[in-house]
């Protein structure tokens, strides 16, 4: 007689346990619209040096993650490569830094020199880094 456990496949290992909703605390849309994949976000220098706050306790590793990663500006798309995680939930992890103060988001300087507008030259780049994902 076989055992029911028996028809799980070994490679299913692989898979992470932890499904995005319960990184996000059950969340399943970020609160925020401002957030595009090119947007760049950077962890503000007293965050990123104080770690140890009492925020920081009650924060999930992904959130420390994207700070470390942030010490210096990085799309959107590429902290949510970084982490191996989707875009949606990695928007939702970045609002909640935002709000707590911890990270700051602004529209790549192109987008700001040029009225909103990308250029050519932009969207080639995020077209390449896509394809690279």
């Amino acid at each position: 007689m076989r055992h029911w456990t028996e028809s799980f496949d070994d490679d299913a290992a692989d898979e992470p346990l932890v499904r995005p909703y319960t990184i996000t605390g059950g969340r399943t849309t970020p609160e925020r619209d401002d957030l595009t994949l090119i947007t760049l976000v950077t962890a503000l220098s007293e965050a990123a040096s104080s770690e140890t706050g009492h925020g920081m306790r009650r924060m999930q590793p992904e959130h420390r993650t994207i700070l470390a990663l942030c010490t210096r500006p990085l799309a959107v798309a590429e902290v949510a490569s970084a982490l191996n995680l989707p875009v949606s939930v990695t928007k939702i992890l970045i609002g909640d830094l935002i709000e707590a103060g911890q990270l700051r988001a602004r529209p790549p300087l192109a987008f700001a020199q040029a009225g909103g507008l990308p250029g050519m030259t932009i969207l080639e780049a995020v077209r390449d880094g896509l394809r690279n994902l």
